[in-house]
């Protein structure tokens, strides 16, 4: 199946200039911190795109698109689980809440949010960098490579 690669005009028509403002600035915050092959397909029943990060041919996290709505989905295994258990306190009430309402498959957690804005994307993915890290607090992201 051939790649569908949409242009930053086709998708600002399809999800609005906010969401696409949101969309390209989650890319940038993944790009800059995660090395991992990005890979355009469509988005099956419920997306027109989806934009897909993978690492080991596995994949990691997700974009998707659709009329007047983009989301993020991040997939949990076992050892990512395990580590957001430890530290779910120190996530975003809302990202608790989809946690807890997603349910758990042999392969893990599929975790879909529908960001509006950028309020949650320091839980999708923490800067390790000095001067961002408070003594006691689980400075895991969601997104783990």
């Amino acid at each position: 199946m051939p790649e569908i690669v949409p242009s930053a005009e086709q998708m600002t028509t399809l999800v609005g200039k906010p969401l696409y403002e949101i969309w390209t600035q989650l890319c940038a915050l993944i790009d800059e911190n995660y090395d991992m092959e990005r890979l355009w397909g469509s988005g099956g029943k419920a997306w027109t795109y989806e934009y897909k990060y993978r690492r080991g041919g596995k994949t990691l996290c997700a974009l998707y698109a659709r009329e007047n709505c983009i989301g993020f989905m991040v997939i949990l295994g076992k050892d990512e689980r395990l580590k957001f258990e430890n530290g779910k306190e120190h996530y975003a009430p809302e990202v608790q809440n989809i946690y807890d309402e997603t349910p758990t498959y042999h392969d893990g957690k599929w975790l879909m949010f529908e960001p509006v804005d950028t309020s949650l994307f320091e839980d999708f993915i923490r800067q390790h960098k000095g001067g961002h890290q408070h003594e006691g607090q689980n400075q895991k992201p969601l997104i783990q490579c």
